[in-house]
């Protein structure tokens, strides 16, 4: 069994989801693992990870409309208030997603299907750098 890991940082503008499926292909090459187990683990609490369609942008408006009306900034009720009215909802958002993605990885590739992607979804409003830790485990 072989190991290799690589932190990614990925500069977001602000909420929405961030596709980074090129840079696991990059890190899978580098990598020389043929077949294994790769985890993508996100190191924040107001942003979180997806496997989503990259094929419609539409897909992704629809999933940041959704997560504004189901999770709205103006929830009078939270007492998690010092870093903004943005900062409660982004972590309810990341609490009901997800901040850990594993992925079997088939002939040196994540073995994703056609249309999908890999996606920081960030839930803040303001630009961040964010780190995402790339993690496999396999043979060459």
């Amino acid at each position: 069994m072989r190991q290799s890991s690589e932190t990614l940082e990925i500069t977001t503008r602000g909420q929405g989801l961030y596709e980074f499926t090129p840079e696991l292909g990059r890190f899978m090459a580098s990598s020389r693992i043929g077949d294994g187990l790769l985890t993508v683990y996100c190191r924040h609490t107001s942003c979180s990870l997806l496997i989503q369609e990259n094929a419609d942008p539409d897909v992704q408006a629809d999933l940041n409309a959704f997560f504004a009306k189901l999770v709205p900034r103006n929830m009078e009720w939270v007492t998690h208030t010092t870093e903004g009215p943005d900062d409660m909802p982004a972590h309810i958002k990341s609490a009901l997603t997800q901040t850990s993605i594993s992925i079997p990885v088939t002939d040196g590739r994540p073995a994703l299907g056609t249309w999908q992607g890999i996606y920081l979804f960030e839930h803040r409003d303001a630009p961040h750098r964010r780190q995402i830790v790339l993690h496999v485990l396999g043979e060459g």
